[in-house]
């Protein structure tokens, strides 16, 4: 019997996961999406031709394996998680590759002088994943584990400042690490990018980075499977333009940003509130491109071909110096990308033989640019022949992504610049940085803590504040609860 009525705007994996969550506690949930799909960037689709399944957002998830909701939810039992041994690899030059192995000490190994420096860095927060990902999965206002935060914020400190390459004697372990500071898409060295790279990188070596089969649609699909299986109701192809048009609910959580929130509430907020809102920065973008392969990549590393993450951008100085050109507002001549090839351990991505390709680059926010052309030269040079395994791809730009999700603001798929500011301001540097000052009304988007990433966190967090708040019992998530 329901004690209540609650509204969770967007369907993203924050929205779903609090609204499974109140769903859970007995309030009557209905998500609104303003798409006619849900799951935002979670969501798996043939972009390119029939038969072939890729990810429109995240293809790989590293948080999802180690979010402190999603173990909660017991996600590894609902869905089939593929956790290749080889975690990452990183493209040097034209014929040379670095690996991050799932077995740190099968890395370490590999970077010769630099293995003492790779298990310093890596091996206390690898081996305490658990407790890093409870710290990183809240507002850090205070810390939930301060011994572990201070780990982790010592080694920001040094790989987001000038002294990030004193301690490495070769080149394949700093740029190694570099491949993964890069994802946050940032000038660096800089301490907003060092400590989620860390983390990442950390989890590499701990439950390792999964894809699940099919894709990440499987991960909103679960979401949503548990959400109806509790009453709750899903409603797309509906916009929101009036907060006021959610006054009757009990509980209001937005999967939103700032931006939004301001747009949607105006004036009802508090004016230092709403300064704060419109005071919250966002990032450079990405563009994209999904590839639709003949044969796997002929990567001139072999050590590649099995990866099912990949990053190109040769030494940490030459990916510093890509992303210094964005942060500019330039397009780099050999840019930095992120490649993942999910069909290299997940057969179910793409027709018998063939393959998907996912990849992306570092852009200006808003730039209107198809990059297709300049990710397929930059693969080229690194797998001679790629080109001539293209069937067909799909490029979108920056300033496409926004169009097709309003939270990636001018491309940016963190939803919100990651300076060292905004991981604790993020929007606003409170111990609950969910609730907002209209009463039943909370945050729960990438761009509220603790940040971006699919881990269900933000919207975790917000329903049990609202739950809270509303004297109601926080219920548990395990999937054989309702079986």
């Amino acid at each position: 019997m329901s004690s209540g009525r609650a509204i969770v705007v967007g369907s993203g994996p924050n929205g779903l996961a609090g609204a499974v969550t109140l769903a859970r506690a007995g309030l009557a949930v209905t998500v609104i999406e303003r798409a006619d799909h849900i799951g935002g960037g979670a969501a798996t689709r043939e972009l390119t031709l029939p038969g072939f399944h890729h990810d429109v957002g995240s293809a790989v998830h590293p948080m999802a394996a180690h979010s402190p909701f999603f173990r909660a939810f017991g996600l590894d039992r609902r869905i089939e998680l593929l956790t290749p041994e080889l975690s990452y690899g990183h493209a040097l030059d034209e014929t040379h590759a670095a690996l991050a192995w799932r077995d740190l000490e099968r890395t370490a190994q590999g970077l010769g002088a630099d293995a003492s420096t790779w298990r310093r860095l890596l091996w206390p927060l690898a081996a305490d994943a658990d407790r890093v990902a409870d710290v990183i999965g809240g507002s850090f206002l205070p810390p939930a584990h301060p011994i572990v935060a201070l780990r982790l914020g010592l080694r920001a400190l040094e790989q987001g400042s000038a002294l990030w390459s004193t301690d490495f004697l070769t080149d394949a372990a700093p740029a190694l690490l570099t491949g993964v500071i890069a994802h946050t898409n940032k000038r660096l060295p800089a301490i907003g990018a060092a400590a989620p790279g860390l983390v990442l990188a950390a989890f590499a070596h701990a439950r390792g980075w999964p894809v699940p089969r099919g894709g990440s649609g499987a991960i909103t699909q679960a979401l949503a499977d548990d959400l109806l299986a509790h009453g709750g109701r899903i409603e797309t192809g509906v916009e929101v333009d009036d907060i006021a048009e959610l006054a009757d609910a009990d509980a209001v959580l937005l999967d939103v940003t700032p931006r939004a929130l301001a747009r949607l509430a105006g004036e009802r907020l508090p004016s230092p509130y709403l300064a704060a809102l419109r005071r919250f920065r966002y990032g450079d973008g990405i563009a994209k491109v999904d590839f639709a392969l003949s044969d796997p990549v002929p990567w001139a590393a072999p050590e590649l071909r099995d990866a099912v993450t990949v990053h190109i951008g040769g030494t940490r100085a030459e990916i510093a110096h890509a992303e210094g050109e964005v942060a500019s507002g330039r397009l780099p001549r050999h840019p930095y990308l992120l490649i993942s090839q999910p069909s290299a351990i997940d057969a179910t991505r793409a027709p018998e033989g063939k393959h998907v390709l996912w990849a992306y680059t570092h852009v200006p926010a808003g730039t209107a640019d198809d990059r297709t052309e300049a990710i397929t030269a930059e693969i080229e040079r690194f797998a001679p022949g790629f080109r001539d395994t293209v069937l067909a791809s799909a490029g979108t730009s920056a300033r496409e992504l926004e169009q097709l999700d309003p939270n990636f603001i001018g491309g940016d798929i963190a939803a919100g610049a990651t300076s060292a500011w905004q991981l604790v301001a993020r929007p606003l540097p409170r111990a609950a940085p969910w609730r907002t000052p209209l009463p039943g009304v909370y945050l729960c988007g990438g761009s509220t803590a603790p940040g971006p990433g699919v881990h269900g966190q933000s919207g975790w967090q917000a329903a049990r504040l609202a739950l809270r708040e509303l004297h109601m019992a926080i219920q548990d998530l395990a999937p054989d609860q309702h079986r």
